[in-house]
């Protein structure tokens, strides 16, 4: 391969894109803010509002505490179908009927 020949040249080229490639990817990956064309840091388009983001968190959080509950009551239940004897719980699914 001739060091000036036009196959040279476009392998510096690949290789210096996919070097551009994957450190963009790291960088996205870890969290690091990513740069524009020019340099500078390059503005995120899915950005929410603080006052905005707090009240999604907010309502998640009440989600997430609703669930915790049921899950609650129905481990209690199952405590008791495990620790019961079983006539009573007999008697109970009997009841049910």
């Amino acid at each position: 391969m001739s060091w000036g020949g036009p196959g040279f040249v476009l392998a510096l080229i690949a290789m210096s894109m996919i070097g551009w490639v994957v450190t963009t990817a790291i960088r996205a990956k870890h969290g690091y803010p990513l740069n524009d064309d020019w340099g500078g840091p390059a503005a995120r388009r899915d950005e929410v509002e603080p006052s905005r983001q707090a009240r999604l968190m907010a309502e998640e959080n009440e989600r997430l505490a609703a669930k915790i509950g049921r899950l609650e009551e129905r481990i209690a239940v199952l405590e008791r179908i495990a620790t019961d004897p079983a006539t009573r719980t007999a008697r109970e699914i009997d009841a049910l009927r």
